[in-house]
């Protein structure tokens, strides 16, 4: 007991502390968690003897479900189909894709085991959300590729759980037939979807038809909801996995009470989970193990980075108008993460004979790729001239956390550059009906909102309205501002917004 009280505190604490202190550098959560796990397990400090890989699988896979979820919770819809072609297609024949790749160079140009070279090839196709957005925090992107990386880290795990419990089962099962395992493939793939999509539905009706006057209550209920969906889909033999996804995906594109109360809650649980389960892993490797496979996990990262997903991305992407520019971001963003681990414990927990080198093989592999791909994606940003420093983020802040239904929400505009520049008073601005300004953070300041309050560059402005007005109040603002509004490589005339919302010309003056 002394491990749990003592020992896993101090690495949790360990981790927050070296994270802040590296924060400058965005150096991944995920790889400071791994780091500490490592460094207090069984190889280095010895303070916790972890080898128990069967629990490790549990607890992975429970930790997996939250994470899956709030990927899909945090997706918005209208992201989703502004980039749907290409990180739809990157989430799902992408996956397909880098696996084949994969499997054909390991398999026929390196002739390695079969069922080596196919464990492989699927369990590390996905990309990780986790990596992925702890790494682009402090870079601002075009919307478009940003909504790209972010959508297909967020949504292709799902498919490379699905492939590697088909390749599992297709090995274990011996003479299974081909035609079986493709029809159990498309079952779990279609199950999944429509099992999230209906139970998402019905678990905001639930949400939204019983309100008990605890707040507490609609955590157990979330909680509660995210595991019977799981169990349910687990049930039925399809993807649960997927079917959490999805379900996640319609519950946060719906309006139903205290939903910002559960976003925070599920981003926390989410992060909790993330953070635990790579601590798990850390201490579960014992890295004197790497020494007999540091050479093929070095071949097994190049391949996949410079061969496997660089033709997945340049023919998955093709005639999508992406850009040569675009596309070799999105190849240097395909940083492996947690779901490839976790996968990698499956064919131990398969009692294959295969299960510890694959283990020690795909960990190595996401190490060397957070760590060099994670390092350098910031860079790689700014030589190809598509970022610009991040704003920070807001030092204050409200939130609308409501125990009704209503469609009124909070929502945060950042003012354009340059930093300090003077624009409108608060008394010229037009908003639409029913929207009030409540908060103002300049800087490490609170200006409270008054009709004589300029407005001035980077200010971040919160504003109390409806939620279907959010676009027409960022377009109003950005207007103000600039005079045109400009998103990539869309251009709308400021005189186009005033006609649409029914706005005075001079009203802009």
């Amino acid at each position: 007991m002394i491990e749990l009280y003592l020992v896993a505190p101090s690495i949790l604490l360990l981790i927050v502390i070296v994270s802040s202190l590296l924060d400058r550098w965005s150096v991944p959560v995920i790889l400071i968690a791994l780091g500490a796990g490592i460094l207090f397990g069984s190889d280095v400090l010895r303070l916790w003897d972890f080898g128990n890989v069967m629990l490790t699988n549990q607890i992975a896979n429970l930790a997996l479900v939250f994470i899956l979820f709030q990927g899909g919770f945090s997706t918005k819809r209208e992201d989703f189909k502004s980039v749907a072609l290409p990180a739809g297609g990157l989430a799902t024949w992408g996956v397909i894709l880098t696996a084949i790749a994969t499997f054909i160079i390991l398999r026929f140009v390196l002739h390695w085991q079969l069922e080596k070279s196919i464990l492989l090839a699927v369990i590390i196709s996905s990309t990780d959300a986790a990596a992925t957005f702890s790494i682009l925090r402090r870079q601002s992107l075009p919307s478009k590729l940003s909504a790209t990386v972010e959508i297909e880290s967020a949504a292709n795990d799902p498919m490379a759980i699905l492939l590697t419990m088909a390749a599992i089962q297709a090995l274990t099962v011996g003479n299974a037939r081909w035609e079986v395992v493709v029809f159990s493939f498309a079952w779990k793939f279609s199950a999944g979807i429509g099992i999230g999509w209906l139970l998402g539905h019905a678990m905001t009706w639930l949400f939204n038809i019983f309100r008990p006057q605890d707040r507490g209550h609609y955590y157990i209920m979330l909680v509660g909801a995210v595991l019977l969906i799981f169990g349910l889909a687990e049930a039925a033999q399809s993807s649960a996995m997927l079917a959490i996804f999805v379900a996640g995906f319609v519950m946060g594109n719906k309006p139903f009470v205290h939903k910002q109360g559960i976003a925070n809650f599920i981003s926390a649980l989410s992060t909790i989970a993330d953070t635990s389960m790579f601590v798990l892993m850390g201490l579960l490797v014992y890295p004197h193990q790497w020494a007999d496979l540091w050479i093929e996990g070095i071949v097994i990262f190049a391949v996949l980075t410079f061969i496997a997903r660089p033709f997945a991305v340049w023919i998955g992407t093709m005639m999508m108008g992406l850009g040569v520019i675009n596309k070799i971001f999105i190849t240097w963003a395909g940083l492996r993460g947690a779901v490839p681990i976790i996968l990698a414990t499956y064919p131990i927990t398969a009692g294959m004979a295969e299960g510890n080198e694959i283990f020690n093989l795909v960990f190595f592999v996401v190490i060397l790729s957070v760590t060099f791909q994670g390092s350098t994606l910031g860079t790689l940003a700014k030589v190809l001239k598509i970022s610009t420093k991040s704003r920070p983020k807001p030092l204050y802040n409200l939130e609308l956390i409501t125990m009704a239904k209503s469609d009124m929400d909070l929502i945060t505009v950042d003012i354009p550059g340059p930093q300090g520049s003077q624009y409108a008073k608060i008394s010229d601005l037009r908003l639409p009906p029913g929207s009030v300004i409540t908060l103002i953070t300049r800087g490490e300041k609170v200006v409270a909102p008054k009709g004589s309050t300029c407005l001035r560059g980077w200010d971040q402005i919160t504003i109390l309205t409806h939620a279907a007005n959010e676009a027409t109040i960022k377009e109003i603002l950005t207007c103000q501002v600039n005079g045109t509004i400009k998103d990539g490589d869309i251009e709308q005339s400021c005189d186009n917004t005033i006609q649409e919302n029914g706005l005075c010309g001079n009203d802009f003056e």
